[in-house]
């Protein structure tokens, strides 16, 4: 890799593997491109190693001339594509936005792959990869006992986003399969870890416990999920890159299977640990059951054994300790959490997706 482009790079994960890569290989280059919606934030990008060689453009996927000539003038020769609409929730209450960024976003990404790729190789100058990160939703959900979702796992998306996901997964794979060019799909599982947006369970709930308010968890708190530590799963990311075959696809998990009944409960024991001043402790105190959210998938679980038995990765972080780190690099980050706090977008939505739900709570 020399050349990289990386989509959705201010958001989560997306600036997480910037990081990553920035400091385990010296050659790379990268070029960000993000459109910085209510997720992504230039903060998230404010500790890079050797800022020098990476390069943040403020545009959308979806723009195809301008992908296109991103690809011409910084001659890509990688792609990883985190750019998405994320939030199960978001995409039930406004499904239109996870169709345009997933679906159209990664269509843009792929035809500006195809033209630019396909004249470079016939010149002969090679082309390495186009990373896709999906989501292990697009295979729906888990009985109590049932095996966990392989890489031949048919896909049964149940929602908006899994559906978009899924979608976008079978483009990459026929824009591989028709055009040739080297693509690699992964599929993870519910990532945790610094820079979060509190949409998501864990920094919601580390953010309501500093303020005392409500720790919302969706109907009778048993759904399970495998939990994946950001940093465990940007290292997996890297070593697709750099070792997989092309046109094969990869399973990463955490192998933490817990409901969000425990990891709440988790993450309000290490709160009470570090704030023990805290007048709201002890924090699980301020657990509160609510509604559940429609179709909500009961239990997810991610057999790894290929990443593992191809490619030689497992993660490094247990949930406890994953957990542990992510509390206190948020109580460590006050202006990182004073931002979200003035984000107007932000306590709007809490507002439209939460009062409603807390207000017809089950107990």
């Amino acid at each position: 890799m020399e050349n990289v482009l990386v989509t959705g790079g201010a958001g989560f994960i997306g600036s997480c593997f910037i990081r990553h890569l920035l400091r385990h290989d010296i050659r790379v280059r990268i070029v960000n491109l993000d459109t910085l919606t209510y997720a992504g934030s230039l903060d998230n990008l404010a500790d890079l190693p050797d800022p020098a060689r990476h390069m943040f453009v403020h545009g959308d996927i979806c723009d195809r001339e301008l992908v296109a000539n991103l690809f011409r003038q910084y001659e890509i020769d990688t792609v990883v594509h985190f750019a998405a609409e994320t939030h199960v929730d978001r995409s039930i209450i406004g499904p239109s936005a996870f169709i345009q960024t997933n679906v159209v976003g990664t269509f843009s990404l792929l035809e500006a792959a195809r033209d630019t790729w396909l004249g470079r190789r016939a010149s002969g100058r090679h082309v390495k990869r186009f990373l896709h990160i999906s989501t292990d939703e697009v295979y729906g959900s888990l009985g109590p006992t049932d095996p966990p979702f392989s890489e031949s796992t048919p896909y049964a998306p149940n929602s908006p986003y899994a559906a978009s996901k899924a979608a976008s997964d079978h483009l990459v794979r026929a824009y591989g399969h028709t055009y040739g060019f080297p693509v690699l799909i992964t599929n993870c599982s519910n990532n945790f870890g610094p820079h979060q947006f509190p949409e998501k369970l864990i920094p919601l709930i580390i953010l309501n416990a500093l303020e005392g308010k409500p720790l919302p968890v969706y109907g009778d708190g048993g759904h399970v999920r495998d939990w994946l530590f950001v940093e465990d799963h940007c290292e997996a990311l890297e070593i697709v890159l750099r070792k997989a075959r092309d046109f094969e696809t990869y399973n990463i998990g955490g192998d933490c299977q817990a409901t969000n009944l425990q990891v709440v409960e988790q993450v309000c024991a290490i709160i009470d640990q570090l704030r023990s001043d805290s007048p709201w402790a002890p924090h699980r105190s301020l657990i509160q059951f609510v509604t559940d959210r429609p179709g909500h998938d009961r239990r997810y679980a991610m057999d790894t054994s290929r990443i593992r038995g191809e490619l030689g990765w497992q993660p490094r972080h247990t949930l406890a300790e994953g957990l542990r780190e992510t509390v206190d690099w948020y109580l460590s980050n006050p202006g990182w959490l004073d931002a979200i706090r003035a984000n107007t977008g932000y306590k709007e939505w809490l507002h439209a997706n939460y009062t409603g739900r807390v207000e017809g709570g089950t107990g």
